[in-house]
């Protein structure tokens, strides 16, 4: 799937410098850890400041906002160059992968391009890692299993592709010998895991595995669900086993019939209420996130009141909203009565709205009460206060718990706080 014949890594000139810039998901960051650690194997200096030789921008285009991003941060580094604070420019990842034609054209500054990193099934290597000292990202998957039509990820991703037990497990042991306390089991569908490798779902085996092998790890978190390929037997061991969080991101992306079936999500109302029901009947206190879109096409006031009547119904603990994007290459681009953007900020901020209200009488219930948290950072501007998250958290897309101590406490550790107010999506404690 590489854009380029020579791999990124082997296109930098010796011994320069090297910073690299991610933008995107959690999984573009496990990316960024690998390319990063094989440039360290090749005594490439890593730094994080301007005057790198060279800046590696690892991109995302999954989206149009994303794609803009991309695109001004080309031309911020195209300016660098030429005042000379840098000297090299290479982009990797997504858009190039996506726009292979365009780079070439468009952005002849750029001096390296490749496409997407290739999962290894039996990978192995040292990353440099990028993320707080109380958790990481441990990849399990790249690509996705299925294909819904408003998704570009199998067109610049591939086939759906598994690593091996072996080697996950191998990667979270050397997490537990560093004493990395939060691991968070991310792929675009996890629960697809193995269907390839194995034939099978092989996300619970690949668990137990993890749970065996591993003593100082106390969270393992899973990143994301599919839901039709949530197993009972999965539902049964996050149930038993307190170091996976009770915590499950499952993106529904809608709930009316007809739309889930122009999505070709292979799902339907009745399949999702069936398999919230289940869960909050095997893990009473699991919190539940998923994600919609507004504005798909042919989205109806009657199909968009009938989700906000879902959401308020069943009362999600995180909700994130995105607006369609009309992308190229996608069967819903080519889809008649295409939404206006106007109708889809405003069902946008009505189901944003929605869901602040329900998160905000939620994080009311805590309050009063102790909650078990995991301490990412200090706060810089104020003495005594540290930022951390429960196990209802996830790094980055959740909300926080601000911690308020007179005690010194550090990154990675867990205590017990008593929470003491709540904001819409974050809580205060104190310990």
């Amino acid at each position: 799937m590489q854009f380029s014949k020579t791999p990124i890594v082997d296109q930098i000139p010796k011994a320069s410098s090297v910073r690299l810039i991610n933008l995107g998901c959690a999984r573009n960051l496990t990316d960024a850890q690998t390319i990063l650690g094989r440039l360290k194997k090749k005594g490439h200096p890593i730094v994080h400041n301007q005057k790198a030789d060279v800046v590696i921008l690892n991109t995302c285009s999954f989206i149009e906002s994303a794609k803009k991003e991309t695109i001004d941060l080309i031309l911020e580094l195209i300016d660098l160059k030429k005042k000379r604070v840098i000297k090299k420019i290479a982009v990797v990842g997504c858009f190039p992968q996506r726009y292979p034609k365009q780079m070439r054209k468009e952005f002849k500054e750029v001096d390296f391009i490749d496409g997407v990193l290739a999962l290894e099934k039996e990978e192995k290597e040292d990353k440099v890692i990028l993320t707080p000292k109380s958790y990481v990202y441990l990849k399990i998957c790249e690509s996705c299993y299925n294909l819904c039509h408003f998704c570009v990820i199998p067109k610049i991703k591939g086939k759906f592709a598994s690593r091996s037990i072996e080697s996950i497990t191998e990667e979270a042991t050397k997490f537990d010998k560093k004493r990395i306390k939060e691991v968070n089991i991310i792929g675009q569908d996890i629960t697809a895991y193995g269907f390839d490798i194995y034939k099978r779902k092989a996300l619970v085996d690949l668990l137990k595995g993890l749970l065996k092998s591993t003593k100082n790890i106390k969270w393992f978190r899973l990143l994301y669900a599919y839901p039709t390929h949530v197993t009972d037997e999965l539902l049964d061991l996050m149930q038993e086993q307190k170091r996976i969080c009770q915590y499950l991101d499952i993106p529904l992306q809608h709930i009316n019939d007809k739309i889930l079936k122009n999505m070709n999500r292979n799902s339907s109302k009745r399949k999702i209420i069936v398999l919230i029901q289940k869960i909050r009947k095997k893990m009473p206190l699991c919190c539940l996130r998923t994600s919609f879109i507004v504005g798909y096409p042919g989205e109806t006031e009657v199909q968009f009141k009938e989700l906000c009547l879902f959401v308020r119904k069943f009362q999600f603990d995180r909700v994130g909203v995105f607006m369609y994007s009309k992308e190229d290459g996608t069967r819903a681009a080519r889809l008649p009565s295409q939404v206006s953007k106007s109708v889809k900020q405003r069902r946008y901020d009505v189901l944003m709205k929605l869901q602040q209200e329900i998160s905000t009488r939620k994080l009311k219930n805590f309050v009063g009460k102790k909650l078990s948290v995991i301490i990412d950072e200090k706060m810089k501007n104020d003495k005594g206060v540290y930022v951390g998250r429960s196990q209802y958290d996830a790094p980055e897309v959740d909300g926080v718990v601000y911690v308020e101590t007179k005690k010194k406490i550090n990154p990675g550790d867990f205590i017990t706080v008593e929470i003491m107010d709540s904001y819409e999506y974050d809580l205060i404690g104190k310990y």
